[in-house]
């Protein structure tokens, strides 16, 4: 994701929590919609640069997610609250100090643990330890199929879902903006692309 931190300097969050409750909130009502939410909410603060423990944004962005606002809102100060609780005990159980740790569980309570930014195979090997009959579920690897899927991709994530060079993904989704398929969107600290509307 391409970050400007200019938020922490024009309009600085004060904590992590209300977007946190709030995505557990989307979880409440729909778990894909809530993967959508999450990433609306990171595109605000990382490269549009709003403050999203303000409840006008993370409304916006569950409209743009197709969730309900006022069940939204509801859940947000009540059971989202306490779902939120009961992750910072598990994340205190589990001994968990920094992010992003990642546990895989076993059937047996057997774990694996990931702490830090890792290449994919990694999460993979994990699950395979785990899992060692687990079978990959396969998608379209297809830029129309991808971002249909995804409301907006950067290069980076590009090249790890379709499994091509970085400079061909790049070639290719600038090849989708000239052809009038994608919209770019460029931060000072990278691009980012759209389906255009």
């Amino acid at each position: 994701m391409p970050i400007d931190g200019d938020v922490w300097l024009e309009d600085p969050l004060d904590s992590s929590y209300p977007p946190s409750i709030a995505f557990k909130a989307a979880q409440l009502q729909d778990q894909e919609k809530a993967i959508l939410f999450l990433r609306g909410i990171r595109e605000m603060v990382f490269m549009q640069k709003k403050n999203i423990t303000r409840w006008e944004h993370l409304a916006t962005a569950a409209k743009n997610s197709g969730l309900d606002i006022e069940q939204l809102k509801s859940d947000f100060e009540g059971p989202a609250k306490t779902a939120f609780e009961a992750d910072l005990k598990a994340a205190r159980a589990y001994g968990v100090k920094g992010f992003p740790s990642l546990f895989f569980e076993g059937n047996n309570g057997e774990r694996e643990f990931i702490y830090g930014a890792k290449p994919y195979t990694h999460y993979e090997m994990a699950v395979l330890k785990l899992y060692p009959n687990a079978i990959k579920t396969g998608y379209s690897k297809d830029w129309e199929a991808l971002f249909c899927k995804y409301t907006s991709l950067t290069a980076k994530e590009f090249t790890e879902l379709c499994g091509v060079k970085r400079n061909v993904a790049e070639q290719l989704l600038n090849d989708l903006v000239l052809k009038g398929n994608l919209e770019k969107l460029i931060t000072k600290n990278g691009c980012i692309w759209r389906l255009k509307a």
